[in-house]
């Protein structure tokens, strides 16, 4: 992550006050400065030394902490906040903040806290449903609040409904974005592709590939954060979509060239990540497809190549980028590629290493165009999805 950046976390009295030690401890191995204020009921969930272990900074849960190293606390730490998140946020600290009131740690220092500020109800669900939390929701989006809304399922209480905390992965989308968006892309419109598709054989069996969509998503994800308007298509994969992007979800290769094709107009990059199918059978049997004696032939034929067919179609201005992962030639394979579908980027990545390729974090690449090629060396997939992006932005 670019930048020494500071995130404040305020945490108040839910049982889902322990969910926020994975974000604390995220952000603080992302090398960002993490501070930590709580209510006095929320230290009653979680002890305010587990925070103090992970951030490596003291966590204030009174205003008058004699202990802590700065005594205007309230002040300074919501003054150099880059990034603000409540979680969980319950009925009351919501009310608070909403009206005005500074009576405890938490509601004092977002008072002068001058960033961007996120906020995750967690609470019963007669509580959040009650026109009175309704009303305080509604003031602080009108105060300029993000509401990551609270989920349905089973509550501490036992009873099923809405009102469970967001899940982290999004808390840690929506965070990151207030922390590191640099606005690079603002105003413009990315289209990205990711996952693999399923060509179905029968009603039981389909052919697909080994993509988990890693790579397509931490590129969408980045280009949220990079102040573009994002819409991602994507085919299986285990991931939950990224914080504040459009996803569309697809399974065959037919429906991807559809999704694709439907929306690349009105694109001003397209990045094409998903691994899509070649070939799908020439015919679906409605019914199972029973084993006999001997081998059994399947008859293949060619799917549709988007790519090729974004490229010969792109507009002026419009730029497209191709994925090329190849076992063998491959930056042969790639600069062919480049050419024959008239992209102006090739990202090629082997899967010659364990560290590369799918289902891992990190990735190698060679980022080729008409006029350029730079070898990335092993990083995360989501620096090499910023690289990606960065010079996309440059070719526009």
């Amino acid at each position: 992550m670019p930048g020494k950046k500071n995130l404040l976390l305020g945490i108040s009295g839910g049982i889902a006050a322990y969910k926020v030690c994975e974000i604390a401890s995220y952000f603080t191995k992302k090398g960002v400065n993490v501070n930590v204020v709580m209510t006095e009921h929320a230290a009653e969930f979680v002890a305010p030394l587990t925070f103090e272990a992970l951030t490596k900074n003291h966590v204030y849960t009174s205003l008058f902490d004699g202990n802590g190293p700065d005594p205007v606390a309230h002040v300074n730490l919501g003054r150099t906040a880059d990034a603000v998140l409540i979680a969980p946020a319950t009925a009351n600290i919501i009310a608070k903040i909403a009206n005005g009131i500074a009576d405890d740690m938490v509601s004092t220092t977002v008072l002068a806290a001058n960033c961007k500020k996120i906020i995750a109800p967690a609470m019963f669900t007669g509580m959040l449903e009650n026109p009175a939390t309704q009303r305080n929701l509604e003031q602080l989006r009108k105060d300029g609040w993000e509401i990551i809304e609270s989920e349905s399922g089973r509550l501490a209480c036992g009873a099923i409904g809405s009102g469970r905390l967001a899940e982290i992965p999004e808390l840690i989308s929506a965070a990151e974005e207030a922390l590191f968006a640099d606005e690079q892309l603002a105003g413009k419109r990315v289209l990205v592709t990711a996952g693999a598709t399923r060509e179905n054989l029968d009603p039981v069996r389909f052919i697909t590939n080994r993509s988990s969509g890693k790579m397509g998503y931490a590129i969408a994800k980045m280009a949220k954060t990079m102040g573009a308007e994002v819409t991602l298509i994507s085919g299986k994969t285990e991931i939950r979509p990224p914080h504040g992007v459009s996803t569309v979800s697809v399974e065959s290769a037919e429906d991807m060239y559809n999704a694709v094709t439907g929306k690349a107009a009105d694109a001003d990059i397209i990045i094409m990540a998903a691994a899509v199918a070649d070939y799908t059978p020439a015919e679906y049997c409605a019914q199972k497809i029973k084993k006999s004696e001997g081998d059994n032939n399947l008859v293949l034929k060619r799917t549709k190549d988007i790519l090729a067919g974004i490229g010969k179609d792109k507009k002026p201005g419009q730029v497209v980028v191709g994925f090329s992962m190849e076992t063998e030639n491959l930056l042969e394979n790639s600069r062919k590629k480049l050419v024959s579908k008239n992209a102006d980027m090739i990202v090629a990545n082997s899967i010659a290493s364990e560290n590369t390729g799918f289902g891992v974090d990190t990735n190698a690449a060679v980022l080729i165009g008409k006029d350029f090629e730079h070898e990335t060396g092993l990083m995360s997939k989501e620096e090499l999805a910023k690289l990606v992006l960065e010079k996309a932005a440059e070719m526009l």
